[in-house]
């Protein structure tokens, strides 16, 4: 007999793309010190004092842009946020209102924030099964959720979760493909199990005769189990462009349900490979329902009552929430409190593919989490021209660095791999994360929080609370396929120069 040596595998190289400054200054700080520098010198051909008062200035502005946080965050980017937090506090826009007495208009609960405008249709995929569609009017976007019923990697032996893993790249990688997908998320929400289903399951199966003894221990069973169990749902948003572009005109919501179902059998089926189980995609009242319970978690049980005697018959201008207010660090939504954070760190060295399990189970302190991964995929050219300009960027700043040398000479391997990997076809993504803490009272805040912050350590990950934003970043973390850098004032391009 022979014995195979399993290893155990491990994942990581997750780099953020750099940008070639002097000294590690971004790109538009380098340009804006050299055109001030070059200010600088012909305001003094005039005037020495002014020349010193640009000079005085300049440093300002530079040190604004250049010195960064733990966060990789600038005092530029700290003082935006305050000033837009600012704007929207003088407005009322942090304050929202609906139902009869409401002004969300006609007497309806329709969604806050970047949703408030998104219409909700539904149509059939090439199975016949009928799925939802998320349209977003502002950016052209259009939304298909999937639902799935993950499996866990409990009990199961380590080649075959290796094996999962590398099923779910292959997954993502393949959506670098996919003709007019502009976005994904996955959701992974946790929260106390009501023991409505378990005690339907029951009732069902049920006889008048059943022996005392089986009757007694049913409802034993009944009492003590839902007190420790919690209800774990996962649901992948697709988010794909409707909008105009060269050649191809604006597409309705019904051109993009029509594409959109042509594509879903392929990628459910995909997903069986990848442990996720049995996913199918998520009908109109289904997602209004689930939409519904994240805003106003108290209607939890109710829901569920409703889902097993007929359904509920949500529609989606009744899924939000009947009065919200945002604070600075929290979000008010309904009877519930929200604090949520946004990644600021991969997980740096090697992890393993168990890296995020603490982080995505439930958690006692917490009342219901979320945790949700953003995915923006490149296409194969553009994955191509992103590794390329960032591998130059890390020999760059190698041949500028004569103190931590062997950081930067790190950085340059690194990038290097990354480029061998793009060429021989692995697909380039961008990825963030957001973790949605929800509690039934604002006393119970702090404990929520100290638990993300054990958690967050654990999972290799460095988070920051999404302060002035949390309506925003609340919405984000559900599976509407709201994309937030096309959602900001200042363009894309111009953040990441900067």
């Amino acid at each position: 007999m022979t014995t195979e040596e399993i290893t155990t595998r491990t994942y990581g190289n997750f780099r953020k793309p750099r940008t070639a400054g002097l000294r590690g200054l971004s790109l538009g700080t380098t340009l804006l010190l050299l055109l001030g520098l070059i200010a600088v010198v012909l305001a003094s051909l005039a005037s020495l004092w002014a020349a010193v008062g640009l000079a005085v200035s300049l440093a300002m502005v530079t040190a604004a842009l250049g010195l960064r946080d733990r966060h990789d965050r600038t005092a530029m980017q700290r003082g935006g946020v305050r000033l837009a937090w600012w704007r929207t506090t003088s407005s009322g826009g942090h304050l929202y209102r609906s139902g009869p007495l409401g002004r969300s208009g006609y007497g309806t609960c329709q969604l806050p924030g970047l949703a408030a405008a998104s219409t909700l249709t539904e149509a059939q995929d090439g199975y016949g099964r009928p799925f939802a569609v998320i349209t977003i009017p502002s950016t052209g976007h259009h939304t298909v959720v999937i639902s799935c019923d993950a499996d866990g990697a409990a009990l199961v032996d380590e080649r075959q979760v290796d094996t999962w893993v590398a099923h779910w790249g292959q997954w993502l990688s393949a959506l670098g493909a996919e003709p007019d997908l502009v976005a994904a998320s996955v959701t992974v929400e946790t929260a106390p199990d009501s023991g409505v289903r378990l005690q339907q399951e029951i009732a069902a199966n049920s006889v008048a005769d059943a022996p005392a003894l089986a009757t007694e221990m049913l409802h034993e069973v009944l009492a003590a189990y839902p007190a420790g169990s919690a209800r774990i749902a996962t649901r992948i948003a697709l988010t794909y462009a409707g909008a105009a572009r060269p050649g191809v005109p604006r597409r309705s919501a019904e051109d993009m349900a029509l594409h959109i179902g042509t594509r879903l059998p392929g990628l459910t089926g995909g997903l069986s490979l990848t442990s996720a189980g049995t996913a199918v995609p998520m009908t109109a009242t289904e997602l209004a329902e689930a939409v519904r319970v994240a805003y106003d978690p108290t209607v939890a049980t109710l829901v569920e009552e409703a889902q097993a005697t007929g359904g509920t018959g949500l529609t989606w201008r009744e899924a939000g929430p009947m009065a919200a207010q945002e604070a600075w660090d929290h979000y008010r939504h309904d009877g519930a409190f929200s604090v949520t954070w946004a990644m600021s760190e991969a997980p740096q060295g090697e992890v393993f593919s168990n890296v995020l399990t603490g982080l995505v189970q439930p958690s006692r302190d917490i009342a219901r989490k979320r945790v949700t991964l953003l995915y923006r995929p490149h296409t194969r050219a553009e994955g191509a021209r992103v590794v390329q300009q960032d591998y130059k960027n890390a020999l760059f700043s190698a041949q500028q660095s004569q103190i931590g040398k062997a950081r930067e000479d790190a950085e340059v391997i690194a990038a290097r791999r990354t480029t061998e990997e793009q060429a021989q076809g692995h697909g380039v993504i961008r990825f963030g994360m957001l973790i949605t803490a929800t509690v039934n009272s604002a006393e119970e805040l702090p404990m929520a929080a100290a638990a993300v912050d054990n958690l967050a350590p654990a999972a290799r990950i460095g988070v920051r609370p999404v302060y002035g934003s949390q309506a925003a970043a609340f919405a984000a973390a559900l599976p509407l396929g709201l994309v937030l850098p096309l959602h900001t004032a200042v363009p894309q391009a111009v953040r990441d120069a900067m």
